[in-house]
């Protein structure tokens, strides 16, 4: 569904009521304010519709193949389609920690995970149009992702922003903390199969994508330790196991 949307209308389709156009090169649903260096989103009555005759199923897929952006069929097992179901999973884990964050003293972080939300689709525009790809260059080009890294640099600042104040252990944290940091830790973990399944593409996509994605899985880590701390939910930690085995 994710790739066939580029091949119907030349541009992802973004779920996400919250998404909309990078301006006029990217595909993106963010827009940076040249003024300030803030992402905005625009209001879901900004958000352009498509028409509703457009269908869901297209029936092009039945034979076990689907389309990259580009054009090119593949075997719906092929590296490509095992990295964007990846990615596309990862968003959809990150909705749910959305719909538990609502309403809560952690409600704060749900704008960031919705603008993530539509970074990772423009992770899939680079993933399903590759570097190599020939007489496509123009396609290339306009699924560039993060070319002067400021996504990136993004993350790392929202890290230190929310790790500040956070519990220290000296111990390993378990995945724990209420709803929405567990939820925060399995999207954690989904994200770096996701970086785990972009690397043998990594001659076909932008190394801005691969460093993007590894620093999301530490974003989100702090994010759900954040998640549970405002929520004031204790975290568990790894305590040794007794053996039961004389020594």
């Amino acid at each position: 569904m994710f790739v066939r949307s580029f091949a119907a209308r030349s541009r992802p389709r973004l779920t996400p009521a919250i998404c909309r156009s990078f301006g006029t090169k990217s595909t993106s649903a963010l827009r940076r304010s040249d003024n300030q260096g803030k992402i905005t989103i625009k209001a879901p009555e900004e958000v352009k519709s498509y028409p509703a005759t457009i269908k869901v199923y297209t029936r092009t897929g039945d034979k076990g193949t689907s389309s990259l952006f580009t054009g090119e069929r593949r075997s719906k097992d092929d590296a490509v389609f095992e990295a964007l179901g990846n990615t596309d999973e990862l968003s959809s884990m990150l909705g749910l920690a959305i719909a538990y964050l609502q309403a809560t003293p952690a409600d704060t972080l749900i704008s960031r995970l919705e603008a993530i939300q539509c970074l990772l689709q423009d992770v899939g525009s680079n993933v399903a149009t590759p570097l190599n790809t020939e007489k496509q260059t123009s396609k290339v080009r306009r699924t560039r992702f993060d070319p002067d890294g400021y996504h990136c640099k993004q993350l790392e600042v929202w890290i230190d922003e929310l790790s500040e104040g956070l519990p220290v252990h000296r111990s390993f944290i378990l995945p724990s903390g209420g709803l929405a940091a567990s939820t925060l830790h399995v999207a954690r973990t989904v994200c770096r199969r996701a970086e785990r399944s972009l690397i043998p593409l990594k001659d076909d996509v932008d190394k801005e994508t691969l460093t993007f994605v590894n620093r999301l899985s530490d974003f989100l880590f702090v994010a759900a330790r954040w998640a549970a701390m405002k929520q004031n939910v204790s975290e568990r930690i790894y305590v040794r196991q007794a053996s039961g085995v004389e020594t």
